[in-house]
């Protein structure tokens, strides 16, 4: 799923290639993807794209006083193309191909947006404030704001009795951090994610927050400058525990370990974070049963 790190690089990317242009047509592909009706997709044709920024884990596409607020979710993409078909796409269960916005001009240069497998979850919307969207009206600050501080962020810990991981990955606590990058931001703070978010110490407070904007922003500058089909690899080389189940460590070497959950799964480093005692994977042990 496409983070904080990626949809900043994301909305770089854009602006480069969006500012100033006019958009032609945008074409919905897979209707299921298009969560608003009034104003219709349409209505963003002819106008003059603004700012691309991000919210949180959203694209904000303004045009012409009309936001493009797209969510990718766990398996969308943005591919850019310098040259669209000339051919109006088709609607096909095979075809990942979601929306198509394409640009004036002759080159009939622009985006398509694609999502993989068979459970979507991709999401566009056109509304004259990016508030009316549900997700980034209930979004927490972002963690790269200059604004935040240490004691912004421990007053959002504060009382919280959930898991570190749960919270860390909470839209309405903080903006923009998913499964991969809670994963890597308590790994370089050296704590448990099953570590409770009320019981952290002010040092401890103070080390997860500087792993929070460290992970981040380091993330953010590997990606600076990429174009978006590079965006994918460079997360996954930049990635120290997560997804790399079975790995030696690349601080202390002892081998990352996962927990599965219904529908995802974090890893860590025993010796790093937890002691070096493995976390308790309530759905293995069923499993080995």
């Amino acid at each position: 799923m496409p983070e904080l790190p990626e949809v900043e690089a994301l909305s770089a990317f854009l602006s480069e290639r969006l500012t100033g242009r006019v958009i032609a047509r945008v074409q919905p592909v897979a209707i299921s993807a298009l969560k608003t009706y009034d104003p219709p997709v349409g209505a963003l044709e002819g106008r003059t794209v603004g700012p691309v920024t991000r919210r949180g884990k959203f694209l904000d596409i303004e045009a012409g006083g009309l936001h493009l607020v797209i969510h990718l979710a766990r398996a969308g993409w943005l591919r850019w193309k310098d040259s669209l078909p000339a051919e109006p796409p088709r609607p096909s269960p095979k075809n990942p191909l979601a929306l198509r916005l394409r640009l004036e001009g002759e080159a009939g240069d622009g985006f398509d947006l694609t999502e993989a497998g068979t459970k979507k979850g991709l999401a566009v919307y056109v509304v004259k404030d990016p508030a009316e969207v549900p997700g980034v009206a209930r979004l927490g600050p972002d963690p790269l704001d200059p604004g935040f501080t240490l004691d912004d962020f421990a007053a959002l810990l504060r009382g919280e009795r959930r898991r570190l991981k749960g919270v860390l990955r909470d839209q309405s606590v903080l903006a923009g951090v998913g499964n991969a990058y809670s994963d890597e931001v308590l790994h370089a703070a050296r704590m448990s994610p099953y570590k409770l978010a009320s019981s952290l110490t002010e040092e401890e407070t103070a080390r997860l927050f500087e792993a929070l904007g460290g992970t981040l922003r380091e993330a953010v500058e590997r990606s600076r400058g990429l174009a978006a089909g590079e965006l994918k690899a460079e997360k996954k080389l930049g990635l120290r525990v997560h997804g790399r189940t079975g790995q030696p460590c690349a601080v202390c070497g002892d081998t990352v370990r996962e927990v599965s959950f219904a529908d995802s799964s974090l890893q860590y480093c025993p010796t790093c974070q937890t002691g070096g005692k493995p976390l308790a994977d309530r759905r293995l042990s069923r499993l080995l049963k």
